[in-house]
């Protein structure tokens, strides 16, 4: 006779469908404490903040923009939280994502709307795409523009915005003997020396016509 006090056997089936969904609750809550800790050095990944909860929804794709919208998800965020915190537990989290099911998979019974949302989460984590990235600023770009600068910081600069160094920022002493900012500098020598070569010709011009000499044929033929 069969022993009666023996449990039957478990069906297959049914355990595989229960390690699913122990690996399922396991996965969302994976991703749960990515994006809690997202952006925030000191979060543990135990709570997460109604900016974490937004781009969590929007990287998921559980905004579809349409059944499901960010006014949507803000206000099932408000809800479920605590009226004197602003954040949510995993427990709370599993609250807003089952409301927000409805709505994202309507036509579905309440369990594979729930089922079809975690597998949207489900191994997910931050969309990183972009972070990095700098965008111009109008207010930047005017601090940085060196061409409008004045004053004592205009000094600091030459024309192509390239920085003096230690010239733009000290008085250095000027020993060449001009005037500082005289813009005609270093060409005195050049001026002399063009004069006195105007006088020599001069005065080889009145040599010959003193004696009576074609200046053309004595002076400029050499």
């Amino acid at each position: 006779m069969a022993d009666k006090s023996a449990k039957p056997a478990k069906r297959l089936s049914d355990s595989n469908s229960e390690g699913a969904a122990a690996g399922e609750i396991s996965a969302l809550e994976e991703a749960f404490r990515k994006f809690a800790i997202h952006g925030d050095t000191r979060a543990t990944g135990k709570e997460m903040h109604g900016k974490n909860w937004s781009k969590l929804c929007k990287d998921c794709h559980i905004i579809d923009g349409k059944n499901v919208t960010t006014t949507d998800v803000d206000i099932v965020f408000s809800k479920i939280k605590g009226k004197s915190v602003r954040t949510i537990t995993f427990e709370q989290f599993k609250e807003a994502l089952q409301e927000l099911s409805k709505k994202r998979f309507k036509g579905k019974s309440d369990e594979e709307a729930l089922r079809e949302m975690y597998k949207l989460i489900e191994g997910k984590g931050p969309d990183l795409t972009g972070v990095t990235k700098t965008v111009a600023s109008p207010t930047v770009s005017r601090l940085t523009d060196t061409s409008k600068f004045t004053g004592s910081h205009k000094e600091r600069f030459d024309a192509s915005g390239k920085g003096k160094g230690r010239a733009g920022r000290e008085d250095l002493v000027d020993n060449s003997g001009y005037v500082s900012g005289y813009k005609h500098a270093g060409t005195y020598d050049h001026k002399v020396q063009g004069n006195k070569s105007h006088a020599s010709v001069f005065k080889e011009i009145s040599k010959c016509i003193a004696r009576k000499w074609d200046p053309v044929d004595n002076i400029f033929s050499r």
